[in-house]
């Protein structure tokens, strides 16, 4: 008789402990490795024993070779359930399960058969076939109706086709009055295909259907059923449906347009009472075929709720097309459906032949853009937020630009103190562009963020968050270096113990917190209670237990993203890029960086040339300067040019140093610039600098020379400076006198 795998794995063990005792270990893989792989299911079943066993009993080594001995087998979801089940051993497999996922050597083994254990339920739950023979179940005993509406509950959505089918059925009324004990057992699962199918019904249906809407304890179905109960004329159809809004605390004569609205509002903000399947890849939408009935069709979860917000926001605006919160709720949800959308996935909501996101955000015009990007600054959406600044700048100019108040807001201008990069740079370029001609709130950010870009856009800063435990401090912020990042100095106290150096720096561009659950919970929310860190990304960094509360926590929050603190640093730097990625568009590049500055000097210049006195380019005197030393080339010339529009002697000066550490032809595009200054608030050089421009004048290069001395006439230098010029000619020119 072949050994059992128990007895081969005990066996091991025991190996384990006499080869350790000569120095010659096996490790638990080596030993199970000269077992006789497993053929059929019996072996399957003493696998699976096994593990529960070694679980049991702390070997979690043993336990891991034999989980992925069975993970190997490459049973289906569904075969493993049987497996599971067969063995008797369900309760205890599922305690071994909760034990390994606590165990470091075991957690991603026991997870894999977590997954495959859950999976394989849904998946025998969801199957057509096993649907009907269910539905059929529910009048036969009571064991057996007990095990059918546990196993269609399961179900869920995907059971509605066949459950309405047999709830709208006349021949098998004890049937029907099952199957509406389990619609409304079902809950919010039942609402979507009911609604869905409840205006394309005869009457005496929609009557049916009217009946277990009342049931259900969810007002998710009101807008429909008070649209019905308006547009019905039938009696008994009105009253169905007066009698479930009755019931559901709803008012039938609600303006209709507005409720269909407050619901597409809803599924905007993704709760978790309209996510049928949390934590799964699709979710269902629902069509109804009267030749075909109920069709369900499957969409990622990721632009499942903007699907919906946009399908049930088009209903709204059929009724009332001038709504406009409405039209740009339904702007906005189809931005976000286009920024959530995964790569290369066919949206069924939306066809490939439609037109993108930003031809219907700039057709609407400016007024409901700023109401978009309200939405986008009060849900902390930094992509949405961009997406609406860029589709105010291409439609609104000067005081259209920030518009009317809505209810005392300018969304805009607000735009320039949210605590994003890209976001206040938008926002700066597009009021820049705009020429304003009346002061507005904010007005006195503008140029400094423009000055700002032209500096470095590029440049990062982050909080490491680790409490006391220097060591990890001191890890990740080598990590974020490596990466480019200006890492604040420790804070072992919280938040308050860098209040200074936050205040002192442009923007926090990302928090890392590694500091237990109750910790790292506080940290977050005070940062979203401060101004300067509301939008920041946070990376929270827990430890085994702390992670799934932690992620449940933060679930539909895109700014904040969870990892096991035990993480490598190549797994850091990639969940750092990711979540900077999702929250605020990733990292800005170098090429990025370059077209910010480029757009900057570009607005900068032009508002310098008009002399805008609304953002008056002076402002970033001190910024571009200190630019001016440092950059070269033509980028060098372009913010001289817009220093020499400043009143300052600074500028002057600035420009003038550039001329002198200068060559070629740079040097004589420069001083035609120190000229300029000079024409416009004359002579503001030092006595050294004046020296230095006559000794340019008499340069043996006769072009610098001449450009030279242009300069020196357009600063009125004293003639009593220009006359050593002229004797000194002159005295170049006299033929040398022959001494005899």
């Amino acid at each position: 008789m072949r050994p059992s795998t128990r007895n081969i794995a005990n066996l091991s063990v025991t190996l384990l402990l006499v080869a350790g005792s000569a120095s010659m270990m096996l490790t638990p893989s080596q030993a199970l490795a000269n077992t006789v792989q497993p053929e059929n299911q019996e072996v399957e079943l003493e696998l699976l024993r096994d593990f529960i066993h070694f679980v049991k009993i702390a070997r979690f080594d043993v336990a891991a070779d034999l989980g992925n001995q069975i993970l190997d087998r490459g049973m289906s979801t569904e075969s493993f359930v049987d497996l599971v089940e067969q063995s008797r051993e369900q309760q205890r497999f599922q305690e071994a399960v909760a034990a390994g996922l606590r165990v470091p050597i075991l957690e991603p083994i026991a997870a894999k058969l977590d997954s495959a254990f859950r999976d394989g339920k849904l998946a025998r739950a969801r199957n057509p076939q096993e649907i009907s023979r269910n539905i059929a179940l529910l009048t036969e005993g009571l064991r057996a109706r007990s095990l059918a509406r546990e196993r269609l509950i399961v179900a869920g959505e995907y059971a509605m086709p066949q459950l309405l089918d047999a709830y709208l059925q006349q021949t098998d009324l004890a049937l029907k009055a099952q199957v509406q004990r389990l619609l409304v057992d079902m809950g919010r699962h039942a609402i979507i295909p009911l609604v869905t199918a409840l205006p394309s019904l005869d009457a005496t249906r929609q009557e049916s259907i009217a009946e277990v809407l009342g049931l259900i304890p969810y007002r998710t179905s009101l807008p429909v059923l008070i649209d019905l109960y308006q547009s019905t004329d039938n009696s008994a159809v009105q009253q169905a449906c007066g009698r479930a809004i009755s019931r559901l605390g709803g008012n039938p004569t609600s303006d209709v347009a507005d409720m269909y609205a407050l619901l597409a509002d809803s599924y905007y903000a993704e709760p978790a009472e309209l996510t049928s399947f949390p934590n799964e890849d699709f979710q269902l939408m629902w069509d109804f075929n009267p030749g075909l009935g109920l069709v369900m069709v499957p969409i990622r979860t990721p632009v499942f709720h903007e699907a919906m917000s946009m399908r049930v926001a088009q209903r709204s605006l059929s009724i009332d097309p001038t709504d406009e919160e409405t039209l740009g709720l339904w702007i906005a949800s189809n931005y976000s459906r286009e920024l959530d959308t995964p790569e290369n996935y066919e949206n069924p909501a939306y066809s490939s032949d439609r037109r993108d996101a930003e031809y219907y955000g700039v057709a609407v015009g400016p007024e409901i853009d700023q109401l978009v990007l309200r939405r986008g600054l009060d849900n902390r959406d930094t992509p949405l937020v961009r997406l609406a600044i860029h589709a105010i700048s291409q439609t609104a100019g000067s005081r259209a630009l920030w518009g009317q108040p809505i209810d005392g807001r300018y969304p805009l201008l607000e735009s320039l103190t949210y605590q994003n990069r890209r976001v206040q740079f938008d926002a700066a370029l597009a009021l820049g562009n705009a020429q304003p001609a009346e002061s507005f709130d904010g007005a006195e950010r503008v140029i400094p963020l423009l000055a700002s870009a032209v500096e470095d856009a590029s440049s990062l800063h982050a909080i490491v968050l680790t409490g006391r435990d220097r060591e990890s401090y001191d890890q990740f912020r080598a990590e974020l270096e490596k990466n480019g990042f200006t890492v604040l100095p420790p804070a072992e106290n919280g938040l308050r113990d860098i209040d200074a150096a936050i205040a002192e720096t442009p923007t926090i561009d990302l928090i890392i917190t590694a500091t237990g659950y109750d910790e790292s919970l506080l940290l977050i929310e005070s940062a979203r209670t401060e101004n300067k860190l509301a939008v920041a990304p946070v990376l929270a960094l827990m430890g085994p237990d702390d992670v799934v509360p932690m992620t449940r926590q933060y679930n539909r929050d895109q700014t904040v993203a969870v990892r096991r603190q035990a993480i490598s640093n190549s797994a850091f730097n990639e969940s750092v890029e990711t979540l900077l990625e999702n929250a605020s568009g990733g990292i800005i590049s170098l090429d990025e960086a370059d077209d910010y500055a480029a757009r900057s000097i570009e607005a900068l210049r032009n508002l310098a040339i008009s002399n805008n006195q609304v953002l008056n380019v002076s402002d970033a005197a001190s910024i571009l300067i200190d630019v001016l030393e440092q950059v070269e080339g033509l980028t060098m010339l372009d913010v001289a040019e817009i220093i020499s529009y400043m009143p300052q002697p600074k500028a002057q000066m600035a420009i003038m140093n550039k001329v002198l550490v200068s060559s070629d032809t740079i040097q004589q595009e420069l001083l035609i610039m120190v000229a300029d200054s000079g024409k416009r608030f004359g002579n503001q050089l030092d006595n050294r600098q004046t020296r230095r421009l006559i000794e340019l004048a008499q340069s043996s290069d006769d072009d610098l020379a001449t450009v030279a001395v242009a300069t020196m006439g357009a600063l009125e230098i004293a003639n009593t400076s220009l006359v050593p010029l002229i004797l000194n000619d002159e005295a170049s020119n006299t033929p040398a006198v022959s001494k005899r």
